[in-house]
């Protein structure tokens, strides 16, 4: 996949199929859409996504938005499902205001697009006046066809990001991950701690600060699963600022993985959340944070025995 962002210049020569949208978590619901991209790409078009590099929201209304997906994860998922090319437009003055039309002509002459697949509430172009309505409107004038998905449902409602934000900040992670289709997940880089956890507690972890823009589910213990090197390691998590240790300590993602004795400090990891199994709490001592913390590694290495990871 190629990935372009950071500019407004982007083109592509080849006859593309585009659709276009924030896409965050690229959950169940961009199904639909991406389904309709492979099928024209299946006719010989480049499938291109087409997003901005921030959430429009944040900039308008100045809102410290989080995310689902950052953008850099969002690469990630587009690329492992096959698109050809990922534009990521940064959300400029220019494009902001830019009248629905001239928005259209832009990107059919930018991107050499032959068909355009969106979702029923995607709206575009200065004041969000454009929507498929106008794009079915000048298809022929500038030559390419309008594929329009209904929304995906689940529960009565439209599978959205909305919906999948709401259940991932109530803590129902099980919920979140049946809508998205996978498992959230947090990445970055694993960091030195305090060593408590293996010199104190005897139980080693692995700590990650997670980019300021990601949505994290509440603070607690969580069934992980990290993924190092291609390969699957089953864990507990703890997402929160460890009470229990004195000291002002940043929010983070602390990782037991079971059985595991590698020295991965600065390598790239990916944790994903399967269940939440406790709030976070101060406890009275180390002591006691060392007993619940084998209660729940017990716990957890029950749940992947019964449940094959």
């Amino acid at each position: 996949m190629e990935y372009i962002k950071g500019t407004t210049a982007f083109k592509i020569e080849e006859p593309t199929v585009l659709s276009l949208g924030k896409f965050d978590g690229l959950h169940r619901g961009h199904e639909l859409l991406m389904d309709y991209m492979f099928q024209k790409k299946q006719e010989g078009l480049k499938a291109v996504v087409f997003t901005f590099d921030i959430p429009p929201r944040k900039s308008v209304n100045h809102v410290a938005a989080k995310v689902l997906t950052t953008n850099e994860e969002k690469s990630q998922l587009f690329e492992k499902i096959g698109v050809d090319y990922l534009i990521e437009c940064p959300f400029t003055k220019e494009i902001m205001c830019m009248e629905p039309e001239l928005f259209i002509e832009y990107m059919v002459n930018q991107l050499n697009v032959k068909c355009m697949v969106v979702g029923k509430d995607f709206h575009f172009g200065h004041n969000r006046r454009g929507d498929y309505h106008m794009l079915r409107q000048y298809a022929s004038k500038y030559g390419y066809e309008v594929e329009v998905v209904d929304k995906m449902q689940e529960d009565g409602r439209d599978i959205s990001s909305t919906f999948v934000r709401e259940q991932i900040v109530a803590g129902n992670i099980e919920k979140a991950n049946e809508l998205l289709g996978y498992r959230y997940f947090v990445e970055g880089t694993i960091l030195h701690g305090k060593k408590m956890g293996k010199a104190v507690l005897g139980i080693p972890t692995i700590n990650l600060i997670p980019p300021d823009e990601k949505l994290l589910p509440p603070f607690g213990v969580y069934f992980s699963v990290t993924e190092w090197d291609g390969k699957i390691h089953p864990g507990i998590t703890n997402i929160g600022c460890k009470p229990t240790v004195e000291g002002k300590n940043p929010v983070g993602v602390e990782t037991h993985i079971f059985d595991f004795d590698e020295d991965i400090y600065g390598k790239e990891v990916k944790v994903s959340f399967i269940t939440k199994i406790r709030a976070e709490k101060k406890f009275e001592s180390l002591e006691d944070l060392k007993k619940q913390m084998s209660h729940d590694v017990a716990l957890g290495k029950q749940y992947f025995r019964e449940n094959q990871g």
